[in-house]
């Protein structure tokens, strides 16, 4: 079937069942996100559509198929085609009689169409049989949907159609579906003046009676009217000549594409020009199925059955076996035209002119169009329809690459949703938005947050002893884990700096519970580091966390590669407590104490200590989450902590970039150590290691 049956379909879904509905069905059916007008697809797309819509829906496929009638009447008044129904007849009847006409017609657009056949018998109390001729079975339902339509919309009728019965159609060659709908029709006046609402009284009655007296005065002076001499009568009565003044060279001329075969299909006589085109017609002996096949209607070539459709238009086929040697290269020659039963000749007649569609076929039938009697419109047509594909090769061209813009448009919006985490992942998005749209980003000033720092034991001495990529495995699966419970915990990831691990809590978005969040990350950080191996020992990696809590100050930093950065004493001393702290031990400064203080933890007072640029304080060690379990701590399933304010956790942990290297530049041994440390990639950049000592553990701190 062509793109339009299947888009008159996705637009039904949409309007009646909405946009949702179609995205299901068409995902569990497993098609095509678009269709195009004018391009064939195959029958079982539109069969599985309709399958799939019963099982979605939960409706009959006989009320889908009605529903689809209806609105298909209605998607092609919608699509240009109002004007070219409405004149296909005065009444239901004449319009169906015609529709195989349009059809005829259509196929000049749509080339590969193959529409249904429609024949009509009308019965003597005024019922009408509808018999319906089908490729393809199983759609007969749709008949009923587009008959009532139309009648209801053009002729102003209800219809009611019946299914009388349901067969292979012997008469027609193949395996075809022959339905016969019994219509009865009534129109609204009737329906009215079938349920009065009221008895009538004397004065209606007497009112009633001087309407009817006005009524036939009125019809006896439009009677005089009519009948009046030099006025057209109501009733046309045609005069025909006695004999035919015609002569038999002359007829054959005027209508050079003509045949007239007896009963028994015996040629009697052919125009001028199909004698050209099929030179064994000029041998009147031969019988016209010799010659010819029928391929529309697709009747068994008798005269029974051409008399059965006597109404349709016929189109014959040339047989390519029967044509001279020289033209079987050439397409067989197609013949459109209609079927007159002669009683008195006992003959039929049957004036036709060739099947066209363009100016390429007519040159590949090496015809002219001279060719063809200058009455018959068959040479406008030919004309008329080479601008209308034209026109149909542009609509297609125009139709493929919107869809190929819309391809690319889905395919762009991916990629830029990919951009955009990926950038959300290296700046909060608040302020990676403000720089997309060019604004500088104000630094802001937190009045407390809670920082952490951590980093590996004996980095120095492992990398000493590992090589480079043992060194990379060990951080990225480390900070894997890290990456993840900074989005079970909700705590802002600044940057790695080598082993270095830092993140934030209340910024950069201010909340209450800043300290328990990073609490718990510190915690689960711990249990992750169980996890992940030293390279040169085999055994589990130990890390010291060192918190404090305070104010910091946090802006973007640069124009090429920006960072998101914290300043202040509060950085400084949070990264002191992870340099004075001990292995697999989380290092609390007195501040980070107050605030996780009767919060559910316990916590342990390490005791008075010296710390470098400090001086003298008192700091804690953090055990456990009395209220948490390690199933909640580290964000398993079926698990979450209770936290307050809970908001949508981030799709991917923030970082931030610092003194990148190319691959090339580290695993090509052309940097090799800077210090007493390697040159290593980490997770997600590549980074350069200070050299590590308990003399200089601060000189790594970030900015501020």
């Amino acid at each position: 079937m062509y793109g339009f049956i299947n888009t008159c379909l996705q637009s039904l879904v949409i309007e009646k069942f909405g946009e949702e509905t179609w995205e299901k069905l068409k995902t569990s059916a497993e098609v095509q996100d678009a269709f195009m007008t004018y391009t064939v697809y195959d029958d079982i797309i539109t069969i599985k559509l309709i399958q799939e819509a019963c099982k979605v829906l939960g409706i009959s496929m006989e009320a889908i198929l009605r529903l689809f009638g209806e609105y298909f009447f209605k998607f092609c008044k919608m699509s240009g085609y109002d004007r070219m129904l409405r004149t296909l007849g005065g009444n239901l009847t004449e319009f169906i009689e015609n529709l195989d006409a349009l059809h005829s017609y259509l196929a000049l657009s749509y080339q590969e169409m193959n529409a249904p056949s429609f024949r009509v018998e009308r019965e003597a109390d005024g019922r009408m049989l509808l018999h319906y001729y089908s490729d393809r079975r199983g759609l007969c339902h749709i008949v009923p949907g587009i008959i009532e339509a139309v009648a209801k919309d053009f002729f102003d009728i209800d219809v009611t159609m019946d299914i009388l019965s349901m067969n292979k159609e012997e008469e027609r060659t193949g395996k075809k579906e022959h339905v016969v709908f019994l219509v009865v029709q009534k129109s609204h006046s009737q329906m009215g003046r079938a349920k009065p609402n009221r008895l009538k009284g004397n004065q209606d009655i007497q009112r009633d009676q001087e309407v009817l007296g006005l009524l036939s005065h009125c019809l006896a002076v439009t009677d005089s009217l009519f009948l009046h001499p030099g006025h057209l009568v109501n009733t046309f009565v045609p005069v025909y000549p006695e004999r035919l003044w015609i002569e038999q060279k002359t007829f054959c001329n005027a209508f050079p594409f003509h045949i007239v075969f007896d009963e028994s299909l015996r040629v009697k006589q052919a125009g001028v020009n199909i004698q050209k085109y099929v030179p064994g017609l000029q041998n009147q002996k031969i019988r016209l199925d010799e010659y010819f096949s029928i391929i529309h209607p697709q009747v068994t070539f008798d005269i029974f059955s051409i008399c059965k459709f006597i109404n349709s238009q016929f189109v014959l086929k040339v047989r390519r076996e029967r044509m001279p040697e020289a033209w079987k290269s050439q397409p067989a020659l197609k013949l459109r035209g209609q079927m007159i039963w002669m009683e008195s000749a006992r003959c039929m007649i049957y004036l036709c002119s060739p099947k066209l569609r363009s100016l390429r076929e007519l040159e590949a039938h090496r015809m002219h169009l001279s060719d063809i009697a200058p009455h018959d419109t068959t040479r406008d047509l030919i004309l008329l329809n080479q601008q209308r594909l034209a026109e149909i090769e542009l609509s297609n061209q125009l139709e493929r690459k919107k869809e190929e813009l819309r391809v690319l448009s889905q395919h762009l919006a991916i990629e830029k949703k990919k951009t955009e985490t990926l950038l959300y992942a290296m700046l909060p998005e608040h302020v990676a938005n403000q720089l997309k749209e060019g604004k500088k980003v104000a630094a802001g000033e937190f009045k407390t947050c809670t920082i952490l720092f951590s980093d590996v034991v004996t980095f120095t001495n492992i990398c000493a002893a590992c090589q480079p990529i043992q060194i990379v495995t060990m951080l990225n699966s480390m900070y894997s884990k890290f990456d993840r419970l900074t989005s079970v915990h909700e705590v802002y990831k600044v940057e790695t700096i080598g082993d270095a691990y830092m993140v934030v809590g209340g910024v950069p978005v201010p909340i209450g519970s800043h300290a328990q969040r990073v609490a718990n990350f510190a915690l689960g950080m711990r249990i992750s580091a169980k996890e992940v191996m030293n390279p040169v020992t085999g055994e589990p990696i130990q890390i010291r966390v060192g918190i404090h809590t305070g104010p910091v100050l946090a802006g973007v930093v640069g124009d090429k590669m920006p960072r998101y950065c914290l300043f202040g004493d509060t950085v400084n001393t949070a990264s002191r407590m992870e340099s004075h702290g001990l292995p697999n031990k989380v290092h609390l400064s007195p501040t980070a104490y107050r605030a996780l203080e009767n919060e559910g933890f316990e916590i342990v007072e390490r005791g008075e200590i010296e710390v470098k640029g400090k001086g003298k304080m008192t700091t804690y060690f953090l055990i456990r989450n009395l209220h948490a379990s390690e199933d909640e701590i580290m964000g398993r399933p079926h698990s979450r902590l209770d936290r307050k304010g809970e908001q949508k956790r981030e799709a991917a942990s923030q970082c931030q970039i610092f003194f990148p290297l190319t691959t090339s530049d580290v695993f090509s041994g052309a940097l090799g150590h800077v210090g007493s440390a390697w040159v290593i990639p980490l997770h997600d950049s590549l980074w350069v290691e200070a050299p590590k000592d308990q003399s200089n553990q601060d000189e790594h701190l970030h900015p501020g």
